[in-house]
């Protein structure tokens, strides 16, 4: 028993060195070499606009559960008009960039993992190799900048998203006016709240691709092993977004 757990113990921290030596591969060449613009765009499109359904749909229905869940306690101690307060405040700072990096991250983990596993046990990289290109700069750069640039506009458009469903559930459910839900909302929350929220994002950007472009590249075992990647790199990135969530936001209490 002891000894299986040292040994899943020694392979996390080998895994972790492993990511963090392709973390500083990926900042080493995205600055030493020339930017490649074109795969940027089309990465930006693939992870960001397709993402976009599952976040905003995402985003609507977490508002739209905060104000029944909220409204009906606060209606019960006679406080619902501070229900906007409470929302703006949860979804600004935790709700739409934490949980919209979750869901969205674990899609663009998977589809990673998936694409760059496929090209691994293929020998596409290989081949990337073999004709002295560098895949770090192929297949890495792009992806991961991509990612960074992404998850702040994804989580800023979930988060009015889900303000919004809250907002017309106050009004429908709770017969509180928009204008005050509004007023409430703008009360309540500080410029630094949805700093600290928002600026959480970027991070979240960073630590997807990464996982996702470490779990593909490193594939082996054909479709087998494609598939083991794809489930791996989903479990590791929802867990390193919670880890990371917790302790960026003690730093932003903190501060």
């Amino acid at each position: 028993m002891s000894g299986g757990l040292l040994g899943r113990a020694q392979r996390a921290l080998e895994e972790t060195g492993s990511v963090a030596v392709l973390g500083l591969r990926f900042v080493r060449t995205l600055f030493t070499t020339r930017f490649d613009w074109r795969s940027f765009v089309y990465q930006v499109e693939q992870l960001g606009v397709r993402s976009l359904a599952i976040a905003s749909a995402t985003a609507v229905f977490v508002g739209m559960v905060m104000a029944i869940q909220f409204g009906f306690f606060m209606e019960k101690y006679g406080a619902k008009e501070a229900l906007g307060k409470v929302i703006s405040i949860s979804e600004a700072r935790e709700l739409a960039p934490a949980l919209t990096s979750l869901v969205v991250g674990s899609r663009i983990a998977a589809g990673m993992a998936a694409e760059l596993g496929s090209m691994s046990v293929t020998e596409q990289i290989d081949a990337i190799r073999a004709l002295g290109a560098d895949p770090i700069r192929k297949l890495v750069v792009p992806r991961v900048v991509a990612s960074i640039v992404i998850m702040p506009l994804i989580a800023a458009i979930a988060l009015l998203l889900g303000l919004a469903a809250a907002m017309f559930i106050a009004n429908v459910s709770y017969g509180i006016p928009v204008p005050q839900f509004i007023s409430a909302a703008l009360d309540g929350v500080t410029m630094q709240d949805y700093l600290s929220g928002l600026s959480k994002t970027p991070v979240f950007g960073f630590l997807i691709a990464i996982l996702g472009c470490y779990f593909g590249m490193g594939t082996r075992g054909g479709t087998e092993g494609v598939g083991r990647s794809t489930t791996r790199s989903v479990v590791v990135v929802s867990i390193t977004i919670l880890v990371a969530d917790a302790l960026l936001t003690q730093i932003f209490v903190a501060l």
